[in-house]
């Protein structure tokens, strides 16, 4: 079984690059037959002593170290617990396994090379020769002669050209894509309307109907598609079908370029093909869970998840060992998602480092401007902001807000993004990028979420009209504190001598519910859920990040009381996504978006506190009733009769 050296490059003595994975993969079309050692040791020489270099390394020590860790915690298993374990995992396979739908098929497209060809197609001379699109900086794809080197996407242009150094590097241009991409949608409408376009060059197309209608095989209708296709574009597609859409993407890349596979709906031809396809063929798993199953389980191909059941339910999450026994079984989704409204556009830019603060705001600008324009083609208004920077030294930051009002245009967002840049620099950049969430849809027939309708105001001031009693209850129990819920009443409701009633509370809770607390952090212990039963384990921190701000992803809190971080170093707990440490940009962005819903309760939370203070009226048992603005503007005066300071009650309250 094969080990990633935790001491990095120095670990392999003479042959450093042999643990350097950080470009090469062969599970990429079009590479098999690359001479690996070559790559990794270009891609090592040309990358060593740079900050990013240096960055891999930090989360390659990372990944090692979690190796370690799921190592150790399967060396302390027992054959008791590894029977439990089994129990468990026999019993989920059995509810899986009777979920497995065999009566749709499944279609995806992915059309070959789709940049490179493009640009191929416009310009013939290009032909046959190794041609890769982006910048000597990053490229954004490469063709099939040009993979032969391995050069492939995401690789920086230097290094590309060092593989292969004839190669032709072109400029990207997403208006061409974009053409080219509605011509192929168009071509998948005819077949399924609600076809799932999952990228410019990748839909997902459910041809169960078709094959119904017009009592054709999917092979005929697979055919069919790529033909139509290459009519309409002049590009080719390779096709993939299957009785589920985790199968289809599997099969169309097995006969890359221009070609397609399928495999039929029979559970034994499905199990058959399952048990010895790479699990890094299988969307979803990339390099670093592949690393983790490999070096931990020594797992390689899909059937040893089933294989493996046992370790992978004591040693992951309910929902990450859901996702590998599907997999082991070859199931995935079947029915058509439900369309749903887009939660957030962003746009983001990369660019070489740069300090320079006129500079720096200019490209804010640019992007401000192309994310106003995408907003504005698909009619939307956002309130939250987030501000993603990536350093020189590749650390990832992102800052969110949560604005008063809907914004659309460039001048409204750069002028709250450039708050929040202004606030990070000076720093030396090298990407930048905004992205906008909670959206409403500014088109013809909608009004304002923000503006207050008569029937919000019934229903808040119903929903509001609930006891002291009952909030201070539920605010106290929010904080973590257990409270007699008699006692609670008697801090809200307190009877005068005089046998008045005061039915306005606020109580300390309340007035400083808007402050975020301390957040609990519970260190995760060696049981196989990840957390410890343990109090004295779970201590007030507050993170900051080394210039002292706060960072949301460590000390981030919601207005129900989850907090959010990361079980086991990789689970959120407060939703379950799985991320690893080294999955930096992820992880930030995944934090962000908890941290922009906390933001939206927070301030949710305000409004209805500012409308209850003023329309509350002030009730006394005389029947009396009258605003409490008006209250507040009183004076307060020594009352006669029956009536007895505010002050003198108190220090009344507490000798009783």
């Amino acid at each position: 079984m094969a080990t990633s050296s935790s001491g990095g490059g120095n670990g392999d003595g003479d042959r450093p690059w042999q643990s350097y994975h950080t470009v090469y993969t062969n599970a990429k079309a079009g590479m098999d037959g690359v001479d690996k050692e070559r790559v990794q040791k270009i891609v090592y020489e040309m990358s060593k002593g740079s900050k990013y270099f240096e960055n891999e390394k930090r989360k390659e020590a990372t990944i090692n170290q979690k190796i370690e860790d799921l190592r150790a915690q399967c060396v302390l298993l027992t054959d008791e617990q590894i029977s439990f374990y089994q129990t468990v995992a026999d019993k989920r396979i059995i509810d899986l396994e009777a979920s497995r739908d065999l009566s749709k098929t499944w279609l995806h497209s992915d059309m070959d090379a789709f940049y490179a060809a493009v640009e191929t197609l416009e310009n013939p001379s290009l032909k046959g020769k190794p041609l890769a699109v982006g910048s000597m900086s990053m490229l954004c794809t490469a063709n099939y002669e040009a993979r032969k080197f391995g050069v492939r996407a995401a690789m920086p242009g230097f290094i590309a050209r060092k593989l292969c150094p004839d190669l032709i590097v072109v400029p990207p241009n997403f208006q061409k894509y974009t053409y080219y991409s509605e011509l192929t949608r168009k071509v998948f409408s005819n077949y399924d309307a609600d076809f799932i376009a999952t990228s410019l060059d990748e839909a997902y197309v459910n041809i169960t109907d078709i094959c119904n209608d017009k009592s054709v095989s999917s092979e005929q209708i697979a055919s069919e598609l790529r033909n139509t296709i290459y009519e309409q574009t002049g590009l080719t597609c390779s096709v993939g079908v299957a009785p589920n859409r985790l199968l289809a993407k599997v099969c169309s890349d097995i006969n890359k370029p221009n070609g397609q596979f399928i495999l039929p709906n029979d559970y034994k031809a499905i199990m058959t093909f399952i048990s010895s396809l790479p699990i890094r063929k299988v969307g979803g798993i990339g390099k670093v869970t592949e690393h983790l199953l490999r070096d931990v389980l020594g797992i390689n191909t899909c059937e040893q998840m089933l294989q493996k059941s046992a370790y992978l339910c004591a040693l992951f999450s309910e929902h990450s060992t859901d996702f590998f026994l599907s997999i082991g079984l070859g199931l995935g989704g079947t029915d058509t998602p439900q369309h749903k409204l887009r939660k957030s556009m962003s746009c983001e830019r990369t660019f070489s480092a740069t300090e320079d603060e006129s500079a720096l705001f200019q490209k804010l600008a640019d992007i401000a401007e192309a994310l106003s324009n995408d907003m504005h083609e698909e009619g939307l208004c956002g309130r939250t902001l987030t501000l993603k920077l990536k350093t020189s030294s590749f650390e990832v930051r992102t800052r969110a807000t949560s604005l008063q009002t809907y914004i659309h245009s460039k001048e409204d967002i750069l002028a709250h993004a450039s708050k929040l840049l202004k606030a990070e620099l000076p720093l030396s950049l090298r990407l930048m990028g905004l992205r906008m969430s909670q959206f409403y849809d500014v088109k013809p027939g909608r009004h304002d979420p923000m503006q207050k309708t008569l029937k919000n105001f019934i229903i808040k001031d119903a929903s509001q009209s609930t006891s002291c009693s009952s909030y201070s209850s539920d605010q106290h129990l929010r904080n973590g504190a257990n409270i007699d819920p008699s006692a609670a009443e008697e801090s809200c409701l307190s009877k005068f001598e005089s046998g008045h009633l005061m039915a306005v509370c606020e109580p300390e809770d309340y007035q400083q519910s808007n402050q975020i607390a301390p957040v609990k952090v519970c260190r995760p212990g060696n049981d196989a859920s990840g957390i410890k039963d343990n109090a004295d384990e779970c201590v007030p921190q507050v993170h900051a990040d080394n210039e002292g701000r706060s960072n949301p992803e460590e000390s981030l809190t919601n207005q129900n009381g989850k907090m959010l971080w990361w079980i086991d170093d990789y689970i959120c707990s407060v939703c379950g996504a799985e991320l690893p440490q080294c999955f930096i940009e992820e992880r930030q962005e995944h934090s962000d978006y908890h941290l922009a819903e906390m933001l939206q309760k927070e301030e949710s939370l305000n409004n209805r506190r500012g409308l209850l203070q003023r329309e509350r009226p002030v009730v006394s048992l005389v029947g009396k009733i009258s605003p409490v603005g008006d209250v507040a503007r009183k004076k307060q005066k020594t009352s006669k009769g029956k009536f007895i300071p505010i002050d003198a009650f108190f220090n009344r309250y507490k000798k009783d």
